[in-house]
């Protein structure tokens, strides 16, 4: 969960909207948490994907997987293995809905995380 929260409040520093980490560990056991936000622009997605990684993995020692999307920029993907991060764009967010997907999954309170960034 460390690098879950770690990952949501560099994005809300990052000045991403509607930040979210869901618990999805009785969902799947492919990874336990997802981090969710939204960036308004290309420029700003690249800022809060290059921050997470530089937090994740200079930081706190955790190596990226894979990155998909990055170029496009309209829903870039982070795999850190137990942590996947998907920042996207708002229409790309909605039509998506991953929360609505993984309605299952248990939302992380994230008000001090969120307060602190």
């Amino acid at each position: 969960m460390k690098l879950a929260l770690a990952a949501a409040r560099v994005a809300a520093e990052n000045r991403a909207e509607d930040v979210r980490v869901l618990d999805m560990r009785g969902q799947t056991p492919q990874f336990d948490y997802f981090v969710i936000a939204t960036g308004f622009s290309r420029r700003q997605l690249h800022a809060i994907s290059e921050d997470i990684d530089h937090k994740l993995e200079d930081d706190m020692g955790d190596k990226r997987r894979n990155i998909a999307g990055y170029d496009e920029s309209r829903w870039i993907v982070l795999d850190y293995g137990d942590v996947v991060v998907h920042l996207f764009e708002p229409d790309m967010r909605a039509f998506y809905s991953l929360e609505n997907l993984w309605a299952e999954a248990k939302p992380v309170d994230l008000t001090e995380i969120l307060k602190e960034a």
